[in-house]
């Protein structure tokens, strides 16, 4: 497909019908919006049952309440990466899976996409279904459907299908319906913190305070954790892309990132309060279940339909941005077709893992081993967008013939890739999880420096090698 190709056909961004436009380039007159339309848009996932139970991790880690809230701010701060990509979407009018390119090489690109798209696309999906199944399973046991194989798989189904229908009708539904969700969501919340706070054990302290190597290690394990949500949302180009391209890069970073970031530092430090009052017993029946056990009967519903809704916000997000990197790849599909296929892959291992682990378990692995691809990816991003001071030309994007400008390498852009993998490669090695132990992390007292170096090497070897005829793009 051609620049020009692109901006022939016509589509219509309204909530009220499917919205059938892909990554096809979105022409200056069909551009609307504000960037401060984004707060909301990002505000509403980020309500989330998931941050009471990353929370309450913080304290399993052996941290007091003030170093907890510390962490959480500190990874609070990373918000501003998935800001300051955002605003290569309107810049470049597509996908951020078709701005990449840019980074990786019209071949290259294909991988990543492949691999970044579907695995965090993937991964995200089944994580925050998996919250929702296992809560309405909970709740629709203790009304005596307590089936432990098909009532889970039921619920998944049932919010599954839902989410994919939003993802379908698309970008003007998500405008429309998403400040409503956020605010329904931050009440809902609210007044389940509210019956939490009373649980607090204020005077909380560690049962054996932490110190010197111990300490760090648990800091820099939390802090890992926690940011990998705001690094995995390399989605954000395609949240914004149909603002109006005059949209200042700024407005458009601070939107983003402040929704994103303030239901994050709220809800993730209930979370911590939540586990000072928890006995070590409910952890291992699960935060769910210790949850509906502090609330009064009548709320109880009420908490499972927020989780329900604000899964749906989340995943009808990704599964819509999974949809067009399926595009991006070189699938000759649609996006509403794309959609249901990422849809159903999403479903079948958010079933397997109802079938296999806890949700504590599920999210603490998931999220630390994402950074490895995650955290590499959006430090690239930054700085390209940064470099390049948001000028993507729509034409050399949709241009893959072999020698086009962003065909570098035989098709790969060895700075891209070579930062990647560098990167990644040394996230992985100052990891710090139950299951790996990098060597580097291993030989400092497990203290996970995985996102900060890994971050820094990948940034620095791009900034360097796109200097380099290797970075060199390719114009008539």
């Amino acid at each position: 497909m051609s620049g020009t190709q692109a901006r022939e056909e016509q589509f219509v961004d309204a909530s009220t019908q499917p919205e059938t436009r892909g990554i096809e380039v979105i022409g200056d007159a069909e551009r609307h919006g504000r960037a401060r339309d984004l707060f909301f848009v990002w505000a509403a996932p980020g309500v989330s049952i998931l941050n009471f139970t990353i929370g309450a991790t913080l304290i399993l880690l052996g941290l007091e309440i003030w170093q907890a809230i510390a962490v959480i701010v500190a990874a609070s701060l990373l918000w501003v990466f998935p800001g300051v990509i955002a605003a290569s979407g309107p810049a470049a009018g597509t996908s951020g899976s078709v701005v990449t390119r840019a980074m990786y090489g019209i071949l290259g690109n294909k991988l990543f996409v492949a691999f970044v798209g579907w695995f965090i696309g993937a991964v995200f999906l089944s994580l925050t279904w998996l919250a929702s199944s296992f809560m309405g399973a909970d709740l629709l046991r203790r009304v005596g459907l307590d089936d432990p194989v098909w009532v889970p798989i039921g619920v998944t189904i049932v919010v599954s299908a839902v989410t994919i229908l939003v993802a379908i009708f698309g970008h003007g539904l998500i405008l429309r319906i998403y400040p409503i969700l956020a605010i329904v969501l931050f009440v809902i919340f609210i007044v389940v913190s509210g019956f939490i706070l009373p649980t607090v054990d204020w005077q909380y302290t560690a049962p054996e305070p932490l110190g010197g190597v111990e300490l760090w290690s648990a800091v820099s394990i939390g802090f890992t954790i926690l940011a990998s949500t705001p690094l995995s949302f390399i989605n954000s180009p395609d949240i914004a892309r149909y603002l109006p391209r005059t949209t200042r890069p700024a407005d458009i970073a601070a939107a983003t990132a402040l929704g994103g970031a303030l239901p994050f530092i709220v809800f993730t430090s209930v979370g911590v309060l939540l586990a000072t009052g928890l006995k070590a017993s409910a952890f291992d029946a699960g935060i769910d279940v210790a949850l509906f056990d502090l609330l009064p009967e009548w709320l109880g519903p009420v908490l499972v339909i927020g989780v329900v809704l604000n899964t749906i916000a989340l995943n009808a997000m990704t599964t819509y941005t999974s949809s067009m990197a399926l595009q991006a790849i070189g699938f000759r599909l649609k996006r509403i077709p794309a959609a249901i296929i990422v849809g159903v892959v999403g479903t079948a291992l958010t079933i397997y893992l109802v079938l296999s682990s806890s949700l504590l378990q599920a999210a603490n692995l998931m999220l630390q081993f994402l950074v490895i691809v995650s955290g590499p990816a959006m430090a690239i991003f930054v700085v390209d967008v940064l470099r390049r001071r948001y000028v993507y030309d729509s034409v050399d994007l949709f241009d893959t013939r072999r020698g086009a400008a962003f065909w570098f390498t035989g098709g790969w852009s060895i700075p891209g890739v070579a930062a990647l993998v560098l990167g990644g490669f040394v996230t992985a090695v100052c990891l710090s999880t139950d299951v790996w132990s990098g060597p580097i992390a291993a030989s400092i007292g497990h203290i996970d420096l995985s996102v900060p170096l890994g971050m820094i090497v990948a940034a620095t070897v791009y900034a360097l090698l796109s200097r380099t005829r290797l970075g060199k793009e390719e114009r008539p």
